[in-house]
């Protein structure tokens, strides 16, 4: 089994043809095809149905995520390898929560870039899984994931800070929840249908699973579909305040108190795996815009000033 074998699985899947990924891969049709057949003797079965239509056999749709992740930590240490040959003075790899993406690490991105225009930047979003996955894989060496991490003794990761977040309800300004400047708990059950139950942490928050079995029209889809159904007054729910602030400062929804629930707080956390050998510099700049841009997102707490010590004497 070889590269070229798992790129052309890769290339057929993606463009739906043999003769597609032939062209991007700037080979002949039958190279294509031979590498397959290779790749499918090896493992002992199709990995692709052939007719009308392409598709994938449960072989190869069990396959494929290992293909990815294979050739994209391959891909990562390609470059690694190269810049380190070469007088770029360096690369930060990084992935964060889909939901911090905009409010935390875009304007990070500003400030880091606008500072340090030379160094490349790998930067992902996704769940708190994928990051977790392209920490294992080493295709990131700093994430932001949920936390407390139950995976974290098993990964070997390191908290360099912990971000905490407040998580509000929100609705849109005309929604019937939205025209009270608070609601208790029954009024929630009652006017907020359908109730978004999001997973912005690694499992559902205790009190808003109970408000969401109490409602009985909890919907449970992902956070950008929910942000949109909210904006459109279409459903309330409880999203972490960095996703929704520049919503909320514009307009576009309102933040809603709910008098007898405590309030509630996401944390998440920036991490690297211990096992890594010292931060290069370029890192150890990025993580110091992480933590102005969180400090300045009330996301950490400010340092406070030291009291100075009157002179001895």
């Amino acid at each position: 089994m070889d590269t070229d074998q798992l790129l052309a699985f890769q290339r057929v899947v993606r463009e739906g043809s043999f003769s597609r990924a032939a062209r991007t891969l700037d080979i002949g049709q039958p190279a294509v095809s031979a590498r397959i057949q290779a790749l499918e003797a090896q493992l002992g079965g199709a990995l692709l149905t052939r007719g009308r239509r392409l598709g994938l056999t449960p072989l190869g749709a069990s396959f494929l995520p290992f293909v990815e992740r294979a050739l994209e930590t391959l891909d990562e240490g390609l470059k690694s390898a190269r810049m380190s040959q070469s007088r770029h003075r360096g690369r930060v790899t990084f992935a964060a929560l889909g939901s911090l993406a905009g409010g935390l690490l875009g304007p990070s991105l500003v400030e880091f870039v606008s500072e340090h225009p030379d160094v490349e930047c790998g930067m992902r979003s996704g769940d708190h899984e994928f990051v977790l996955q392209l920490l294992a894989d080493g295709v990131v060496e700093l994430g932001i994931i949920a936390w407390p991490c139950r995976d974290a003794a098993a990964r070997e990761l390191t908290s360099l800070f912990v971000l905490r977040e407040r998580v509000v309800l929100v609705a849109q300004p005309r929604h019937p929840i939205a025209r009270r400047k608070s609601v208790s708990r029954a009024e929630l059950v009652e006017l907020g249908r359908p109730f978004l139950q999001l997973r912005w942490w690694q499992s559902h928050h205790p009190e808003l699973a109970r408000l969401a079995d109490e409602s009985n029209s909890a919907l449970e889809i992902p956070m950008q579909a929910a942000r949109h159904l909210a904006l459109q007054g279409a459903a309330v729910g409880f999203f972490p305040e960095l996703l929704i602030g520049e919503d909320i400062e514009r307009g576009a929804l309102a933040e809603v108190a709910v008098r007898d629930l405590p309030p509630i707080e996401r944390h998440s956390a920036l991490v690297r795996r211990s096992k890594h050998g010292a931060l290069s510099a370029d890192a150890r700049a990025w993580i110091e815009c992480l933590r102005r841009q969180a400090m300045k997102r009330g996301l950490l707490p400010r340092a406070k000033p030291r009291r100075s010590r009157p002179a001895s004497g």
